[in-house]
């Protein structure tokens, strides 16, 4: 009997180039992880595209990877997740603080310093 054929997979035909990781990155800490791909050097488009990297990485490996190992890659996932959110600028608490971008509203607020 043959041995039986294993179905080709479309993640192993991906490449990219919107992320450059260095040979076992992601068998290092959470840490060390999660700072390399927030880096430009490693996504030069953005920590997005490390995040979606990472992703990627853990799935691909799916089965293969062990508890212990998912559970650093997932830690990587939240720092990273949090580096994100903390790199984008705060959006104003209501909106007397936002700068007006109506030209009437803007011609008041200079009368009104006078």
């Amino acid at each position: 009997m043959a041995a039986k054929k294993t179905p080709h997979k479309w993640s192993a035909s991906v490449t990219t180039d919107s992320t450059h990781p260095h040979a076992g990155l992601f068998n290092q800490d959470a840490k060390t992880i999660a700072a390399e791909l927030f880096s430009k050097k490693v996504s030069p488009k953005g920590p997005s595209s490390g995040m979606r990297m990472l992703n990627f990485y853990i799935n691909r490996a799916g089965r293969n990877l062990s508890e212990e190992r998912l559970k650093v890659l997932e830690r990587a996932k939240q720092i990273l997740s949090q580096k994100i959110a903390d790199s984008k600028p705060a959006k104003p608490a209501n909106e007397s603080e936002r700068k007006s971008t109506k030209k009437s509203d803007r011609i008041t607020e200079s009368h009104d310093r006078r």
